[in-house]
């Protein structure tokens, strides 16, 4: 399970934070939100992108609330969105769909960080599966995801 990938990231890299596993499905924001107790923008979810040459993924974690503005997204990455494919994604970002996450990926996956998150103290990423979530800082998602940077890519 890709939420042990998580826990060995975490061990390897020094990250004393706890993992939250729940007993009911968190794959969705609204999901998420409710076993995690708390509003859906506080959720950090994270969207998996093709790069140019469709060979790695771009993973962006934005609030719970927020979509992908694609004007935006084109102007930063000089291309137009488009999503992994379900047969890509598990392969291209290490976990299953309802579980991706900015932890225990592939190198050759990039991590971006979108600016409507800095609006909380603290966000919901998911932990690798899709029953799993860990509560951080902005600063602390930014330093253990080893995000390239902060981005404004939604509306």
């Amino acid at each position: 399970m890709s939420v042990d990938i998580v826990k060995e990231y975490f061990r390897a890299n020094n990250i004393n934070k706890e993992i939250l596993e729940f007993p009911v499905s968190s794959a969705t924001v609204e999901l998420a939100a409710q076993a995690v107790g708390t509003e859906p923008a506080r959720i950090a979810k994270t969207l998996s992108f093709y790069t140019k040459e469709k060979d790695a993924a771009i993973l962006i974690v934005t609030a719970g609330d927020m979509k992908i503005d694609n004007s935006k997204f084109k102007h930063f990455f000089g291309m137009k969105a488009k999503m992994l494919v379900p047969d890509d994604v598990e392969n291209m970002t290490g976990h299953a769909i309802g579980g991706v996450c900015p932890f225990g990926n592939p190198d050759s996956a990039v991590v971006y960080l979108d600016i409507s998150m800095k609006r909380f103290d603290t966000v919901f990423p998911a932990a690798g599966s899709s029953n799993s979530a860990v509560e951080m800082t902005c600063g602390e998602l930014e330093q253990y995801s080893r995000a390239k940077g902060w981005i404004d890519v939604c509306k």
